[in-house]
């Protein structure tokens, strides 16, 4: 089995080095010839998106946005051109599920399979091949991709349709962002009121208030590290998504409303580039206080 892997960015990178790592056999595309460079003196191949069709047998694909998938595989010398029936491809993107129904339609059309599957837990998850992998698609695509899933995650799950990877992504973020904004907005009231955020944060994590989101973030706001393992613009653009498709489905999303508008303010101040933990910096600006501590883990 070749596989086709194109977007080597601070997901795609890792997860491609974890198929190496297994022996799969990789050809790769990216526009960053320096992440290209890099994989194929691991071992990897390079490819033109219609040498990945042409060549691999399945084709994974994460890519910042949902316009790019569309290009990367319908465009001008796209990889769909390239592609012959039986083939699969897999897109791993954080994309609406209009977007992923629209990859899957037009796929289906010349014999090829489509999976939505986008991934959680960010860049340290790509490392550690621990990502949570939700899929929407055929049952016999999704099982053809089980060997590599099992490779790139510690879970995956089908969740229905073509679309419903797409939505369980939404849904994710949702409750990843709007986590953060939280711990941020708690944090910062400690700070203000005196306490040493990362004694609270250690205080609470063990109780009703612990989570994951807690634990990896938390500890990077004290630090001040918003080096991005999630760059605020990756879930600025996800939380678009939200609203677009709740918009669609007439759901009201006030919460998620206003994460949107403080993600916004944080794009007007330059902060697009850090981590989502920095989304701690807008309340920081409310509050005249910057959460800090010289305590570490």
């Amino acid at each position: 089995m070749k596989v086709g892997f194109i977007g080597l960015g601070i997901m795609g990178k890792p997860m491609a080095k974890n198929l190496l790592k297994e022996r799969i056999e990789l050809m790769v595309s990216d526009l960053n010839k320096d992440a290209v460079k890099e994989l194929t003196e691991l071992g990897a191949e390079e490819g033109s998106y219609q040498e990945i069709g042409e060549n691999c047998d399945i084709v994974l694909t994460i890519l910042p946005n949902g316009a790019i998938v569309q290009d990367v595989l319908f465009g001008e010398n796209g990889v769909a051109w390239a592609l012959s029936a039986g083939k699969l491809v897999c897109d791993m993107s954080s994309v609406t599920p209009g977007e992923s129904k629209t990859c899957y339609t037009k796929l289906k059309e010349i014999g090829v399979g489509f999976v939505d599957a986008p991934v959680s837990g960010g860049e340290p998850g790509a490392i550690a091949g621990s990502l949570a992998i939700m899929c929407g698609g055929d049952e016999t695509d999704f099982e053809r991709l089980q060997p590599l899933f099992g490779i790139l995650g510690n879970s995956s799950l089908l969740i229905g349709g073509s679309g419903s990877g797409s939505v369980t992504k939404l849904a994710n973020q949702i409750i990843v962002n709007l986590g953060i904004a939280t711990v941020s907005e708690a944090l910062v009231l400690a700070t203000k009121a005196g306490a040493d955020p990362m004694k609270v944060y250690q205080a609470i994590r063990g109780g009703l208030a612990g989570s994951a989101v807690l634990d990896a973030k938390a500890p990077m706001m004290c630090a001040r590290n918003f080096v991005p393992g999630g760059k605020i613009s990756i879930n600025h653009k996800d939380i678009k998504n939200v609203i677009n498709t709740a918009h669609d489905l007439d759901v009201p999303l006030p919460l998620t409303a206003e994460l949107f508008e403080i993600m916004q303010a944080l794009k007007v101040s330059g902060h697009m580039d850090d981590d989502h933990a920095g989304i701690v910096q807008y309340f920081e600006n409310l509050a005249g206080v910057e959460v800090k501590s010289d305590i570490r883990l």
